[in-house]
């Protein structure tokens, strides 16, 4: 507890890196001391994605080939307890995968209703563990965390939570920025699976520093270190993930559990009757540094990049712009493009330039102050001339009457447009 006192400063900015959803839930009959009772968890969000919305992505729909899929079968054989504990045994990991109850019935889930979601992952596993595992193992994290976006994201790179988390590893905006995760209008860098993955290296490596645990730091994850902490102190200081799991949120007691399954099912699907569906490998890209504003319609027309390529290759601009005017961004192109753009970047900034950015710098404001009247002519009046000071009360007609003059005249003789008139002045009478 100690260790926990010592970094409340840490855990205070550390905000929650995924929402809590609420979300579906299963029910799972729990045995302990010959006794049995029936708990209900929440399932992790992404164990609710139906598969249709997996396919939206770009990379999905042009190098998955739905058509080919092996021969995944409808049935899933059934294994022993004995078969699942010694087959998680020999997962090589670091990170402790122990069998019980709540773990096999995620192992069902995963193997039986959600198999063909699985093996979508299988094959979106291509496009992204190389990426997982070069950040990982920079920073000499166990490997079995490359699989932390399957229960996060269902390795759907544009997942969206409904309170606002994004991406393949699904950061908050609060949390993605003090991992140097840039948001704003324009730009969310939570939805680049390069850069949230090394801030989420990040993140974890941190978290393993606080708690020494790491069920308890991909638990962290999910409902953030403030509620472990609670957790901790409810269960009179116990840090073993599954001895502080009844103090746990609902989603939170599901999520180490379904991780334990996801790289069990990433393991063994082939014993499941799972096949990966066919995927083609992408053709290999490159980045170039952006310093001027670049529309991505710009680079279609002259770079011959199919528009839907060029968003999926940068999904961290949210406009299709590139604000390279304020600092320089990086672009990301297939790698045939990259010359291409290089060779003709001039005049791709310059070509419909005026079209697509419509923000003006500079705006003219027209003087719409009306013309100043022209003051009127005072006029001489024929008879003995004489002044009259105005006193507070007086108005134009009440002095045309004492005088036997008229409210014209009077404003004939002073040069007066209108009828007002201020204590303290004198006016011409003519009588």
């Amino acid at each position: 507890m100690k260790k926990l006192v010592n970094y409340c400063s840490i855990i205070f900015l550390l905000l929650v890196a995924t929402s809590q959803v609420k979300a579906q839930s299963v029910d799972v009959v729990i045995r302990e001391n010959g006794t049995e009772r029936k708990e209900s968890i929440d399932l992790p969000k992404s164990m609710t994605y139906p598969l249709d919305s997996l396919l939206n992505d770009w990379k999905a729909k042009n190098y998955i080939d739905l058509g080919k899929d092996c021969s995944t079968a409808k049935i899933n054989p059934l294994f022993s307890d004995s078969v699942y504990i010694d087959r998680l045994s020999r997962i090589p990991a670091i990170m402790e995968m122990p069998y019980n109850d709540i773990v096999r019935k995620f192992i069902d889930m995963y193997a039986g209703r959600l198999r063909n979601q699985v093996s979508f992952m299988l094959s979106a596993c291509n496009f992204y563990m190389p990426i997982f595992e070069e950040a990982l193992d920079a920073y000499g994290l166990p490997l079995e965390l490359r699989y932390l976006p399957i229960i996060e994201s269902a390795l759907n790179p544009s997942a969206i939570s409904r309170a606002g988390a994004s991406g393949l590893w699904q950061f908050m905006i609060g949390t993605g920025k003090i991992y140097g995760l840039e948001s704003n209008s324009l730009v969310d860098d939570r939805r680049d699976p390069i850069k949230a993955t090394w801030a989420a290296a990040r993140y974890l490596k941190e978290m393993y520093a606080i708690y020494g645990d790491w069920n308890l730091v991909i638990a962290a994850y999910n409902c953030g270190p403030g509620t472990i902490n609670k957790a901790i102190r409810r269960a009179n200081g116990e840090t073993d993930y599954w001895k502080i799991y009844n103090y746990l949120p609902k989603e939170t007691r599901g999520y180490v559990p379904a991780f334990i399954a996801a790289n069990y099912v990433m393991t063994y699907y082939c014993d499941h009757n799972i096949c990966p569906m066919e995927t083609n490998i992408p053709a290999s890209t490159d980045t170039v540094q952006v310093n001027k504003n670049l529309h991505f319609e710009q680079i279609a027309d002259l770079c011959n990049v199919p528009l839907d390529q060029v968003k999926s290759l940068n999904p961290q601009y949210k406009k299709m712009m590139i604000p390279g005017a304020s600092k320089p961004y990086t672009l990301r192109l297939p790698i045939e493009a990259i010359s291409n753009f290089i060779d003709k970047q001039d005049t791709i900034y310059a070509h419909r330039a005026n079209e697509l950015f419509r923000n003006r710098k500079t705006v003219a404001v027209k003087d719409i102050t009306p013309a100043t009247r022209k003051a009127a002519t005072a006029v001489a009046g024929k008879g003995k001339l004489s002044y009259h000071t105005i006193k507070s009360g007086d108005t134009l007609s009440s002095i045309a009457g004492r005088y036997g003059v008229s409210v014209k005249d009077i404003q004939r003789w002073n040069g007066l447009s209108s009828t007002k008139i201020a204590a303290g002045k004198r006016l011409k009478i003519y009588k």
